[in-house]
């Protein structure tokens, strides 16, 4: 179990063997730079655990992580030089393979608050309310590997949202009758969507009501007139196509979140089921077709 980059590699590391080099960056991150006391750091579910180290190419340690007996994935840390180059998300995605071929239907973890969006990325999802772990405020969130997993509030609805964004490659659609405010203008939701606008591709968003977004002012029409060759928005008009009830968020790498009912925050999503993405993709295609542009959004000085 190894993944590799020109920069890092990720494998499996036993833990007595190992001890040093896990040493060397859960207590550099967790004990001198966080502050969690070292007797809190090393507990008995680390020798039952599955670990993955991370190295650069001089073979130095620079990031650890682990899967525990109970089925939850944590100390996960990078150090700070390392942070924002792919060293985590090849972790975690080491992680979630070595859970897929255990059998394991759920995985949970303890995100620290500010890494929400990080492990929603990969359809982690909250559950419950946010707690002190160490002095630290986290969240608890969980995946159901290669299955559904239900949305029933905002959290989730933004943390499903983010992880149909991050998994698209070059399309991404939105049909939302009236823009959800919440969570299609969340500041995180924003920040990820100009991303994927600047630096993948194409979002296609389809409205009921086209002057929904001008009452709450939406964050995504300044968006759109600053990137308005990748972000586009039409008003559905047919009354055929004004009739459907739900909403949704899919793309073209196999991701969705719906909503049976557009007005509510409940409903599923995944990452990985491209013959659902696909039916959402040609259900979206026809009304994009036979709606009106919303050209007005280009004037708005908003």
């Amino acid at each position: 179990m190894s993944r590799a980059t020109s920069d890092f590699k990720v494998e499996a590391i036993e833990y007595e063997s190992g001890l040093s080099d896990l040493r060397a960056v859960r207590e550099a991150v967790f004990v001198q730079e966080q502050g969690v006391p070292l007797e809190l750091e090393w507990d008995a579910l680390d020798p039952a655990s599955h670990h993955v180290i991370a190295r650069n190419s001089a073979g130095t340690p620079i990031g650890t992580a682990r899967l525990t007996p109970e089925r939850h994935i944590g100390r996960m840390a990078v150090l700070s030089p390392w942070r924002g180059r792919g060293v985590g998300d090849a972790m975690l995605r080491t992680l979630l393979a070595r859970a897929v071929e255990l059998g394991w239907d759920k995985i949970s973890l303890h995100a620290q608050v500010h890494a929400i969006p990080f492990y929603a990325r990969h359809g982690f999802l909250p559950v419950g309310p946010r707690f002190d772990e160490a002095g630290i405020d986290h969240q608890m969130m969980a995946l159901h590997p290669g299955a559904t997993n239900p949305v029933g509030d905002r959290a989730g609805a933004i943390a499903a949202t983010l992880g149909v964004i991050a998994s698209a490659r070059r399309l991404l659609l939105i049909y939302s009758p009236e823009l959800d405010t919440g969570v299609l203008d969340a500041p995180e939701i924003i920040t990820a969507l100009r991303g994927f606008a600047i630096d993948k591709g194409e979002i296609r968003i389809l409205l009921h009501d086209a002057a929904a977004p001008q009452r709450h002012q939406s964050p995504l029409i300044a968006l759109h007139q600053r990137l308005p060759s990748t972000i586009a928005f039409r008003a559905v008009e047919e009354p055929f196509d004004r009739s459907y009830a739900s909403a949704y968020t899919c793309n073209d790498g196999g991701g969705y979140y719906f909503r049976p009912i557009a007005s509510r925050m409940e409903g599923d999503t995944r990452l990985d089921d491209r013959s659902r993405a696909r039916h959402l993709l040609n259900l979206f295609s026809p009304v994009w077709e036979r709606a009106r542009p919303c050209s007005e959004y280009r004037a708005l000085g908003i």
